[in-house]
């Protein structure tokens, strides 16, 4: 009992432990690509582009996990879409990543037919790219922690935005020094990440994955949250009300070719 709750509580003190021995902790920045397409030609060169050449340049840049996910409900959905999430430990690297992949001869010559595509036949219908901040509590990406096998992975990647700046960081502080993320983590929730849009078409908003074993592991999970005493007391403050005008709740698989 004692390891488990050492377990819990030592990745959370950690910040607080590193401020107070005069060090900055690291804090990693994200990107979350979203490649909206609609036919399965499109979706096939989506695939091949992000398992042939782009993921093996990330690896080669620093970058050892990257998520690659698609909607549970592609297969109705008008909008198709194929999301692809990149950890970065600075927001130096993130800024330069562009640069880097440009200069990557090897990437350049596996992504030809991408970079080539004809105006006429684009590989997609639309990208759009999303930049994060990790939270004070949630200061680095965690690989999820699963059993069973990688096409029963369920991710759940939720947005929450809020009607003004100030009530956005209400919301971010709820998380933070409020004892969200810690009750998450007490519940063992898998979360992949945690953080703050600093640059996208929803702000202000924030964003956080979770994972589970599969569907049934993730309603159990929310259950026990949501009868949980700590997130009743927690939900009821009155100082932490009125802080999410939409929540946008995405379910999500990985792709074979991703590396969680």
């Amino acid at each position: 009992m004692k390891t488990k709750i050492c377990q819990v509580v030592l990745p959370l003190l950690m910040p607080v432990l590193l401020l107070a021995a005069g060090k900055k902790p690291a804090r990693d920045y994200y990107e979350i690509t979203i490649y909206h397409f609609k036919t399965e030609a499109q979706e096939k060169a989506i695939d091949s582009y992000l398992s042939a050449a782009f993921l093996p340049a990330a690896h080669r840049n620093g970058i050892a996990s990257v998520g690659v996910f698609k909607p549970l409900a592609n297969d109705t959905a008008e909008d198709k879409r194929v999301y692809v999430l990149l950890p970065f430990k600075s927001e130096e690297q993130l800024m330069t990543f562009p640069a880097k992949l440009d200069a990557d001869a090897a990437y350049t010559t596996a992504a030809a037919s991408w970079l080539d595509a004809p105006y006429n036949e684009p590989n997609y219908t639309r990208m759009e790219s999303i930049w994060l901040q990790a939270f004070p509590m949630a200061l680095q990406m965690q690989l999820p922690k699963l059993s069973s096998p990688l096409a029963s992975h369920i991710y759940e990647l939720r947005s929450y935005e809020s009607p003004t700046e100030k009530l956005f960081r209400n919301k971010v502080h709820m998380f933070n020094e409020g004892g969200e993320v810690p009750l998450f983590k007490r519940l063992n929730f898998n979360a992949v990440f945690y953080a703050s849009v600093i640059h996208g078409s929803r702000m202000p908003n924030l964003m956080y994955m979770t994972s589970f074993e599969d569907m049934a592991d993730r309603d159990a999970h929310w259950k026990t949250f949501s009868a949980d005493p700590e997130w009743k007391r927690l939900s009821s403050m009155p100082f932490y009300q009125h802080n999410v005008s939409r929540n946008e709740t995405i379910f999500l698989h990985a792709a074979s070719y991703s590396d969680y």
